[in-house]
């Protein structure tokens, strides 16, 4: 099986260079300093001033008979081989092979002089618009989906820079019929409510904004249904009598807090066998026991670890307290001897084992994330894993970085550098990800087609990796569902290796929508403490 070169540091020896790295240097380091600068959450714009841009501009364009630049890493075999040879090796060997020509920027017509093409941004709006239309036979299969599908779109034109609130009326049309009775949104008119459909019509909802769409919402049903989903060993079914598993959990977690659902639960909830009293009761243990041996988390406890479910586990634990309180395990022992420390969800993840994971399902050559141990890169995880750094950054560094988190006690070194490569990820994206038929969309790898699922998580992943999210104030521990105060920034470390034409907007790291979407949803539900 070929092992695996990795995109951080430690093992193997590659370190990556931040700076300009010539195709034949992969190890030179690079001093730079870090600016900070806020974007807009509709628009995210540039800090250099004009002529800073157009001299830029300039030197990323490729001169005449000038090769990119490109790191030869990335244009190369892995640097470590295992002598045994499976069918999995076999299958990584040929999706080398099948992103290879595309990093080398062999399959573009076009690069900038780091080797990188443009983001085809207006066949990627006019494929999610015509996602949003009327869509062929061969859609039937996905008539369950279709809020997965709405979200999937909404979200990705979002982060485009498209305003979607045209699709308010439309959206509220189609999905007011999928709500039932009994709470929560089922896929279509007449099937059974389930938590992911439930999560993807209320962030649909709030993407296109409007109190008429937040409205639409049975919350009081929701309620009710809520409580009939949550289980005894403190997770959520994904539906009655349906699967528990770390999505359960996440999805609960996202329309409480986005829907200023009250915590209490009803008395005829089955998790009040267990004594449990609230919906948020236990919750947090039930994710701590997800972690797997590998540091990864996994589906339930005892299953294999899945970079979807890190993402889940991640957020759930964010929206329960603020992430350097909520997510780290460290010494219990010095954290409660100091009260200021005491948080009621403190410690759940195993935060070194879990990174070493992470850092694991970063490819080189192709740059991008797998899901899970010895298997292919995937687009999609450019937000699935992707995604989780800035949560994991978030709760090493806690509110204030770096000196807050040296100041605090905290048991974790605080984050001085990106714990991932961006560039590599950016690479794999632009190179390898973007469907370059007359359909636009972004796709898993090269060889496939692209599709509504694949083009949101994609630019979600483009996104984390040109931006910088830092908590800038944490939550009191009494506001237990009130969100905590975030900012972002550009990611300005080193050379930056794509056109600023192609930077897009940003969303929140934790509930993956704008963060001024969030922000207004939760206002408006914020005064409505009961029913």
């Amino acid at each position: 099986m070929r092992s695996r070169a990795r995109l951080t540091r430690p093992r193997p020896r590659v370190i990556f260079s931040h700076g300009n790295t010539s195709s034949n240097n992969t190890t030179t380091t690079t001093t730079t300093t870090t600016t900070t600068t806020s974007i807009n959450a509709n628009k995210t714009t540039s800090t250099k001033n004009d002529s800073v841009k157009m001299a830029a501009a300039a030197a990323s364009a490729p001169q005449p008979g000038v090769e990119p630049s490109i790191p030869q890493i990335f244009t190369s075999d892995p640097l470590i081989r295992d002598d045994l040879f499976t069918e999995s090796s076999r299958v990584q060997d040929a999706t080398v092979d099948e992103c290879l020509p595309f990093l080398k920027g062999q399959e573009h017509s076009s690069c900038n002089s780091h080797g990188l093409p443009h983001l085809d941004r207006r066949r990627h709006v006019n494929f999610l618009h015509k996602q949003l239309g009327k869509l062929p036979g061969g859609f039937m299969s996905a008539d369950p989906s279709r809020p997965w599908i709405f979200y999937w779109c909404l979200a990705a034109l979002s982060l485009l820079g498209e305003d979607v609130s045209s699709y308010r009326q439309s959206l509220v049309d189609t999905v007011r019929p999928m709500q039932n009775p009994d709470g929560g949104f089922a896929g279509g008119f007449g099937q059974t409510s389930h938590l992911a459909t439930t999560y993807a019509t209320v962030l649909s909802l709030a993407l296109v904004g409007g109190e008429d769409s937040y409205d639409v919402v049975d919350r009081r049903a929701m309620w009710r249904w809520l409580c009939s989903l949550k289980q005894p060993d403190g997770g959520f079914q994904m539906a009655l009598g349906g699967e528990e598993d770390v999505r359960g959990a996440y999805c609960a977690a996202v329309i409480i807090s986005l829907l200023n659902i009250p915590l209490e639960l009803s008395q005829d909830s089955p998790a009040r066998s267990a004594g449990h009293t609230g919906l948020f009761t236990g919750l947090a243990d039930y994710v701590r026991q997800c972690q797997t041996y590998e540091g990864g988390v996994s589906a339930k406890p005892g299953v294999e670890a899945h970079g979807a479910y890190a993402f889940c586990a991640l957020g759930c634990l964010s929206i329960l307290d603020s992430p350097h309180r909520a997510i780290p395990r460290g010494d219990m022992g010095a954290l409660h001897a100091d009260p200021d420390l005491i948080a009621p969800f403190f410690s759940y993840l195993d935060v070194p084992l879990l990174i070493s994971w992470l850092s694991s399902r970063q490819y080189a050559p192709e740059g991008g994330f797998s899901g899970r141990t010895n298997k292919l890169v995937d687009g999609c995880y450019s937000h699935w894993v992707g995604g989780c750094w800035p949560l994991i950054e978030a709760a090493l560094n806690g509110p204030g970085g770096e000196a807050a988190a040296d100041s605090s006690g905290h048991p974790l070194p605080a984050v001085r550098d990106s714990l991932f490569s961006r560039d590599g990820l950016i690479r794999y994206i632009l190179c390898c990800c973007q469907d370059q038929s007359k359909r636009g969309g972004l796709r898993d790898k090269p060889s496939k087609y692209s599709d509504a699922y694949h083009t949101c998580y994609v630019l979600s992943g483009l996104s984390s990796a040109q931006h910088k999210w830092d908590l800038v104030s944490a939550r009191t521990h009494e506001a237990i569902v009130a969100g905590d105060s975030w900012s972002v920034s550009p990611y300005m470390e080193g050379e930056q290796i794509f056109d600023e034409e192609d930077r897009v907007a940003t969303a929140h790291p934790v509930y993956v929508i704008p963060k001024h979407k969030v922000e207004e949803i939760q206002n408006y539900f914020a005064s409505k403490h009961g029913f």
